[in-house]
């Protein structure tokens, strides 16, 4: 009789550690499925971000793809060429986040984090580079516009030079002058020694200034 009331105690207590041990394996397997889920609709999101982010590059490279010429040593940075580099990129990771945590790839899942470690220390490390010489890179790209209106000022036509035409066209739509003011096409190779500016300055905020000539491009 005592080896029976063992035997039932020893029993009792094996189900108890049973039921506990499915009670805490249950418990992990529904906080995977819901960390599994939540990562599903985090690259979701992400993925229709990088959609829109692309679409945008898109946008921008056939409506103003010809700034590009402007800057041409920055044509790599110009905001076109960054959204549609933004997007594939989030494109491409929301798609190996969400496959690799639905169908539970851990190749997928392995490439994703490695991704996400790759782009956030390049975006760490060019983030520093810029401020670090940001006076510097800012200077370069306005000497290098500079350079380019010098160029386009040797046209006596905007049509005779993509770069002429996109400045034409710039100053048109923004209603600007030049990469300062009025003052950079002084002295253009197209009229060297006057204070001329083309015709595509003379906008509603430079018109009335003395120093808005209209000898320039024709409009």
């Amino acid at each position: 009789r005592l080896d029976e009331r063992r035997s039932l105690l020893v029993y009792l207590h094996h189900r108890e550690v049973q039921a506990a041990s499915s009670s805490v394996m249950q418990g992990q397997r529904t906080g995977i499925t819901c960390i599994r889920h939540t990562l599903c609709v985090i690259n979701a999101i992400m993925w229709l971000i990088g959609c829109s982010v692309l679409g945008a590059g898109v946008w921008l490279r056939l409506a103003y793809g010809g700034y590009a010429s402007l800057l041409q040593p920055y044509t790599a940075i110009s905001a076109d060429s960054l959204c549609l580099a933004a997007g594939i990129i989030t494109f491409v990771l929301a798609f190996c986040g969400c496959c690799g945590s639905w169908f539970q790839s851990r190749c997928m899942l392995v490439t994703y984090f490695c991704l996400v470690l790759a782009v956030f220390a390049l975006e760490v490390s060019a983030g520093a580079a810029l401020f670090a010489f940001r006076e510097q890179v800012g200077g370069s790209i306005a000497n290098e516009l500079r350079a380019g209106l010098r160029e386009a000022g040797n046209h006596t036509t905007p049509g005779d030079d993509p770069v002429a035409l996109s400045w034409h066209h710039l100053q048109q739509t923004f209603s600007c002058c030049g990469v300062a003011g009025p003052e950079d096409w002084h002295d253009s190779a197209a009229w060297p020694g006057k204070p001329w500016v083309p015709q595509s300055c003379c906008t509603s905020k430079y018109y009335h200034d003395e120093e808005c000539g209209t000898r320039g491009w024709d409009s």
